[in-house]
């Protein structure tokens, strides 16, 4: 402890939790520097290093660990030091005493891991004891049930090297078995991965995905895995893989959270500082330009804070102030140095090293920074400071001459630690490559199979990577993106866009105009969405570049602060009269405001209405016919909340809002959730949900069909009336029906005549508590994506969707045949009501999988 001047022994100092499962009583940090020495050309002080662990270091102690820390720091330590042992004794002149007595320990601690994979699914225990193993009345561990992505996929590099270095092939079986597992559990839509999976079942405990805390070893692995051991079906799930990443999670420069299943909403606002290896790996897949991107953006932060917080959110505020002298940064600038040769990155290197020195440096080692803002200290210095940093940072100015080895010839694991890659030929004691099922072949060049070419990445052209960082050197700069206040703004004090993200329309052709200026364009999907796309070479000139990018984030922060606390669960509309009787239940958006249906049991219930304007953003015109009815009306035009107050105003006591982007549906659609308009909304006291375009639809014909419609509002479907379908069964036709359904036609018509004003509104998905949530926005919902600069979508008055706005363009033929089969033409009634029940059962069976999804 850099502090005290003391190791730190377990049970001798205070516990740190989860932090304490690395250390083991088996001299951690000399076994995870083994290596180290060597790449620094202390080959004396490794040969004295190896013989004390030889003679000291002790593996049958009656400790728990963690599988995954031991792993990768004690089980690579000692296997990296017989790598270089090995080839120091080939030399001739150091180690000739060696004898592969740190591969025998390697292999008596692999044989100690090996009761946590005593499982169904082949996934390890989160941790083991070292002398009793799992399960045992003794081992105090075996109980658990989660584990990391990350934990059970950072596996494959050590023990196959282990089997491969031995000619024991249970290692490396166990390894793979592991990798399966994960691969077949993705999520298979989108091709993510969660962060926390079930041991037993492989349910996904954490359904958030990204490329930190929890997965990030786990995409290295795969793609390490076959340059170490040259089996295709590795490079193949990677690739699959990383597409997901490129098109869900990298929102350059930015490496944001979302959910598996529903990919395009962000699971949080904020990124740890694990992600920060990403860059290095995307160097090794050979990706360089979003690596550049979001190093630089990385970097941009460490200059703020002199280190890189533990983690920070997507405007660079400090989310957690801690920094335990991570390496992972340090990794991808050696790699992008190494692919770029630019000494852009030695001036980073640099920083690194005087930032260490001036800030962490203290008599008995370097030590962590307990908050980066005040500069305060920890008694800490993690083996990985000594085992990573150290050595990147040196492999960084070191040239070639000053190698007694080719790196080259290794591959480094995710601590760092030196496996040869002439273990791919060695004792393939697996006779059958992998499978990888459901491949799907990725029509992308970048998939390539050959190693990286810089011939090709950087074609004659030593400006390249500065081409890339430019517009983004002043990302973080203090005056971007933090918000502007309203006395700020009123006062004209800082920087200025010429486009405000709160004030953004995507229906407004002069702002669209603008967004072109600043190098943002417009994308369309194919499920009508709009995406938000900023390339920074595109702009106008740099100036306008830098005006792209802070608007962009002011997307962000936007978003932040209209985010809510907690995620809403989808509501139910349930049409109740005649001939319905509660039968159909349609999938419903909830709002941010109003009455909480959760915490009304018995719901809303009432005839339907439309209103008069038909957008309600204005004073209601037929309130008597609204008057304690639910009131229908379209998106467009105003703030949710807006319409909620017209029609309370009106005498309405709910208000079902329908999508007018033609087409849309809750089956294809991320739910919808509505939110305010950035005031105080407490003033609005009636519930209020939202209808896809194809539900809204449902209703809207049964009223031209039908005399009346009463629907319930609920939180979740009510048991149908079945007396009120008994008593109607004895009821004889009457009269009326035939006056009122013309009332009920007539009405439609002027439907039919409004919907056709312009669509502009705001909107919002449903999303979790770490996600974006917008406010006030526009009917195109417009997703900002960037490859300069990457955020969470804006809705129409500039409020953000979490990930996508709804986009009012949708090319009609993108409609699929049972879309436009399923609307029935009420008008010619060639098509009985059974003929749509179909339709109805479907939604009804789609309710109830979302009553037991957890979005």
């Amino acid at each position: 402890m850099p502090l005290t001047c003391r190791g730190r022994v377990r049970g001798q100092e205070p516990s740190r939790g989860d932090v304490d499962d690395a250390l083991g009583k088996f001299s951690l940090t000399l076994i995870d520097t083994l290596d180290t020495l060597v790449v620094l050309n202390k080959t004396k002080e490794f040969e004295e290093a190896v013989k004390k662990v030889i003679k000291d270091v002790n593996l049958d102690n009656d400790i728990v660990v963690s599988v995954f820390e031991t792993n990768i720091r004690v089980l690579g330590g000692l296997l990296g030091g017989h790598s270089v042992a090995i080839m120091l004794k080939e030399k001739g002149e150091y180690m000739q005493w060696y004898n592969g007595e740190l591969l025998h320990m390697a292999k008596e601690l692999g044989y100690k891991l090996l009761p946590a994979f005593n499982t169904t699914s082949g996934l390890p225990y989160p941790r083991v004891n070292l002398k009793f193993g799992v399960r045992h009345p003794e081992a105090r561990t075996g109980t658990e049930t989660d584990t990391c992505t990350a934990c059970a996929g950072t596996l494959i590099l050590e023990f196959a090297a282990l089997s491969r270095f031995t000619g024991t092939s249970i290692f490396e079986e166990y390894a793979r078995k592991a990798l399966d597992f994960i691969w077949e559990k993705r999520q298979r839509s989108s091709n993510l991965v969660g962060v926390t999976i079930n041991i037993h079942t492989g349910d996904w405990v954490r359904k958030d995905s990204g490329v930190g805390a929890g997965i990030d070893s786990y995409y290295e692995y795969l793609l390490k895995a076959y340059v170490l051991l040259g089996d295709d079906s590795f490079l193949e799930r990677f690739n699959t893989h990383y597409d997901a990443i490129m098109r869900y999670i990298s929102q350059p420069p930015l490496l944001l959270d979302v959910h598996i299943h529903k990919p395009m909403l962000n699971a949080r606002t904020w990124m740890d500082s694990l992600l920060a290896f990403f860059p290095g790996l995307q160097v090794l897949k050979g990706d360089i330009r979003p690596a550049i991107e979001t190093h630089e953006m990385l970097y941009q932060v460490i200059k703020k804070h002199n280190f890189l917080p533990e983690a920070f959110t997507t405007d660079f505020r400090v989310h957690w102030a801690q920094h335990p002298l991570r390496p992972e940064f340090a990794e991808s600038t050696y790699f992008l140095y190494k692919a770029t040769g630019d000494p852009y990155y030695l001036e980073v290197g640099k920083t690194l090293i005087e930032n260490l020195n001036k800030y962490a440096r203290v008599p008995c080692g370097f030590a962590a920074m307990k908050d980066v803002r005040t500069g305060s200290h920890e008694d800490r210095m993690d083996s990985f400071f000594l085992a990573e940093m150290f050595k990147y940072l040196y492999l960084l100015f070191a040239d070639k001459e000053d190698m007694i080895f080719d790196i080259e010839d290794y591959i480094f694991t995710t601590e760092a630690h030196l496996l040869p890659l002439w273990l791919s030929t060695t004792n393939q004691t697996i006779s059958k490559k992998n499978t990888t099922t459901e491949y799907t072949e990725l029509d992308d060049s970048n998939f390539d199979w050959t190693c990286p070419n810089t011939q090709i990445l950087f074609p004659n052209d030593p400006m390249f990577a500065q081409s890339i960082r430019e517009p983004l050197k002043n990302v973080v700069d203090k005056s971007c993106p933090r918000g502007i206040s309203r006395a700020e703004e009123s006062l004209g004090s800082g920087p200025k866009p010429p486009l405000r993200a709160r004030d953004f329309m995507a229906s407004n052709p002069e702002h669209l105009e603008i967004l072109k200026k600043m190098g943002v364009s417009l994308i369309h999907l194919k499920d009508g969405r709009v995406q938000l796309v900023q390339h920074a070479v595109q702009a106008a000139s740099s100036l306008d570049a830098e005006d792209g990018l802070r608007f962009m984030q002011e997307m962000i922060e936007l978003s932040s602060q209209q985010q809510k606390e907690q995620q809403l669960p989808p509501r139910a509309v349930q049409i109740v009269s005649h001939p319905f009787f509660g039968r159909v239940v349609l999938t419903a958006g909830p709002a941010q405001f109003g009455m909480d249906l959760s915490k009304h049991k018995a719901g809303t219930r009432g005839f339907v209405a439309t209103i008069k304007p038909y957008n309600g953003c204005s004073e209601i015109t037929n309130p008597e016919a609204v008057k304690e009815k639910i009131a229908l009306m379209q998106r467009g035009q105003c703030m949710f909340a807006e319409k909620a107050r017209n029609i309370q105003k009106a005498g309405a006591i709910g208000g079902i809002v329908i999508d007018d982007n033609e087409g849309s549906s809750s089956d294809t659609a991320p739910l919808f959730q509505m939110a305010g308009d950035g005031k105080n909304t407490d003033d609005i006291t009636i519930p209020m949900l939202f209808l896809f375009n194809k539900e809204g639809n449902i209703i809207l014909d049964a009223i031209r069909e039908y005399e009346a419609v009463e629907v319930l509002l609920s939180d979740k479907a009510k048991d149908r009336d079945l007396e009120m379908e008994n008593m109607d069964q004895k009821l004889s036709e009457n009269d009326s029906h035939k006056q009122n359904a013309e009332e009920a036609t007539s009405a439609s018509q002027d439907v039919g005549a409004v919907s056709e004003e312009p669509e502009e509104e705001e909107s919002s998905d449903v999303t979790d508590p770490d996600s974006f949530s917008p406010a006030n926005a526009d009917s195109d919902s417009v997703s900002i994506s960037n490859q300069d600069s990457y955020v969470p979508g804006t809705d129409e008055a500039g409020a953000l969707e979490p990930a996508c706005m709804r986009g009012d363009n949708q090319p009609q033929e993108q409609k699929t045949e049972a879309e436009s089969n399923s609307k029935v033409n009420w008008d010619n009634k060639v098509q009985p009501m059974e003929s749509i029940l179909a339709d109805w059962n479907e939604d009804i069976e789609a309710f109830e999988m979302m009553e037991k999804d957890e979005l």
